[in-house]
């Protein structure tokens, strides 16, 4: 089977058009077509359901397509280790990331392309619950998240505590005091995140147990939304400590401790445990302080 098949209807599916593939592949519409028909006729499947307007892959096809992934994937590996191979300090680096997560990365990343500037860094904004499925299959290189994936696929490495902070407008009731509890907080509009975390299930829990009402009356998708709602004195909110650092020591919001409440994440670096590391991944892991493990070699056939 050649390669070039896969890739073509890799870009037919990703495209869903083979007319828009055509144009990506720089080849005739027939071209493509005829490509698609011979991939069909080598794996005995019809991959494509030619039959209504839109492009709709056949179950064979969503196989085939997931496959395809896996080849694109060790492409880029193959072409990032050639690359390494000739200049050590060159690569590509492929971190996923949630909104939350990826904030605490800048400071790295900077240090890092301080050192390796040829370096291609890619942050991906990912769902964190992903993360894991993500590094497996290859589409990433490392994620950063703030739970334990329980994989024995997967090494982690803790390389920041953080907590979860409870803030709230310097013009706020609360802005004054050290502490509350949960039982005063029952009169509050929270402003929660539209992303579902561990952490939040933590924090309904420790209101039902107070039996404490917790009214998430708005609820906004980034946490920069909530921030400024928060800031606006429209509500209060628990956000990761690292998310408002800069707007504590600004005075711009003001954290409250809760009594009842104390929270802490651990952020985790994580990559695929039998997968060899690339110089680019392995550099990454001494700038967040996290030592790189010892580097197998490949064995030799004799």
């Amino acid at each position: 089977m050649e390669l070039y098949l896969l890739k073509v209807f890799y870009t037919v599916a990703s495209e869903g058009s083979f007319s828009r593939a055509a144009e990506k592949l720089m080849r005739t519409q027939p071209a493509v077509s005829l490509s698609l028909q011979k991939l069909e006729s080598e794996l005995g499947e019809k991959l494509v359901d030619r039959a209504g307007r839109d492009l709709i892959l056949t179950d064979a096809g969503k196989i085939v397509l997931d496959y395809c992934r896996r080849f694109q994937n060790l492409e880029a590996d193959m072409m990032n280790a050639l690359a390494e191979l000739r200049d050590r300090a060159s690569g590509r680096l492929s971190i996923g990331a949630n909104e939350s997560t990826a904030l605490y990365l800048l400071k790295h990343i900077e240090a890092y392309r301080r050192l390796y500037p040829k370096v291609k860094v890619q942050v991906r904004r990912c769902l964190s619950s992903r993360i894991p499925a993500q590094l497996l299959d290859g589409d990433l290189e490392m994620g950063v998240i703030s739970y334990d994936p329980e994989d024995d696929r997967l090494e982690t490495r803790v390389i920041y505590t953080d907590h979860l902070a409870f803030v709230v407008s310097p013009e706020h009731r609360f802005a004054g005091r050290q502490s509350v509890s949960i039982a005063e907080l029952g009169m509050e509009t929270f402003v929660a995140h539209n992303v579902l975390s561990p952490y939040r299930e933590v924090v309904l829990k420790a209101f039902q147990r107070a039996r404490v009402p917790l009214n998430m009356d708005v609820e906004m998708p980034t946490v920069e939304t909530i921030r400024r709602m928060v800031q606006q004195n429209e509500g209060v909110a628990f956000l990761p400590k690292m998310c408002v650092e800069q707007e504590i020591e600004q005075g711009l919001l003001k954290e409250v401790e809760v009594e009842e409440l104390h929270v802490e994440r651990k952020i985790r670096l994580v990559y695929p445990a039998r997968r060899v590391l690339s110089h680019a991944a392995r550099a990454f892991l001494e700038i967040v302080g996290a030592p790189a493990p010892a580097q197998q070699a490949a064995p030799v056939s004799g």
